[in-house]
């Protein structure tokens, strides 16, 4: 097994950080990596939103569910999908582009976030671990302020790194489902009762399944802010439908 692969089996999500800063140089690199990423005919539908103000690092961890370590992490991006500046371009120099859809942000939030998963990788291979905060999806009128949003542009993920602190590196990585349940050859199967139970049954650590998995259905997907998360994001795509004619 080579690096990079062995470095895609071993990363988990980094929640603690030690002291130790990001040397700038490999914060560039990290970035540099970032926007070589793979995307929809080269236009790089993404911005990428560096936080280095206090204020703004302890507003975010505040706005995205109350997570404190957001403020301690050593680098905090948040990546944008962008239609905007392209939008604009074509606006400017008399292209007469179509309204702006709904199906135009989603190709936007590939390119973010396939842009997003190298900065993770790039991180990795310098031993700095990192946490996709899917928060920042939430509250879309605070976000908007935070960051100074303008229409057209969604924050499609966020990743905070830093140096993982001796427990983190010891603690182990989450299981995944087995592959045969994730991978389908040339056509979806829609998974049997019994299948669902095989593949997810490995998270309730011995524990009744049915018991297991009504309590994470009320702890994540009935949650107040799984709720807040598909209001925002139904604003946001309202937007994309309705902004031009405002």
């Amino acid at each position: 097994m080579n690096q990079i692969i062995q470095s895609l089996m071993t990363r988990k999500s980094v929640r603690s950080f030690t002291d130790q800063e990001i040397p700038e140089e490999i914060i560039q690199v990290i970035l540099e990596a970032s926007t070589q990423a793979p995307t929809a005919g080269n236009q790089q539908l993404y911005t990428i939103l560096r936080i280095t103000d206090p204020e703004k690092k302890h507003r975010l961890s505040i706005s995205c569910d109350h997570q404190p370590f957001i403020e301690k992490a050593k680098l905090v991006l948040v990546y944008c999908a962008d239609c905007l500046k392209w939008y604009t371009a074509f606006k400017e120099s008399g292209c007469d582009p179509r309204d702006l859809g709904e199906g135009d942000l989603l190709l936007a939030v590939c390119d973010a976030v396939i842009a997003a998963q190298n900065a993770v990788v790039a991180a990795e291979s310098f031993g700095i671990g990192s946490c996709y905060i899917g928060d920042i999806m939430e509250n879309i009128e605070e976000q908007r302020e935070i960051l100074g949003l303008p229409p057209y542009v969604f924050p499609a993920a966020m990743l905070v790194f830093g140096y993982p602190t001796e427990q983190q590196l010891l603690r182990k990585k989450p299981e995944r489902a087995d592959m045969k349940y994730i991978v389908h050859e040339n056509s979806y199967h829609v998974l049997s009762s019994e299948e669902l139970k095989e593949m997810l049954s490995f998270h309730s650590g011995g524990q009744d399944y049915c018991l297991w998995l009504k309590a994470f259905c009320d702890r994540k997907y009935n949650s107040d802010f799984s709720k807040e998360m598909s209001r925002s994001v139904k604003k946001y795509l309202d937007d994309f439908s309705t902004i031009h004619d405002s």
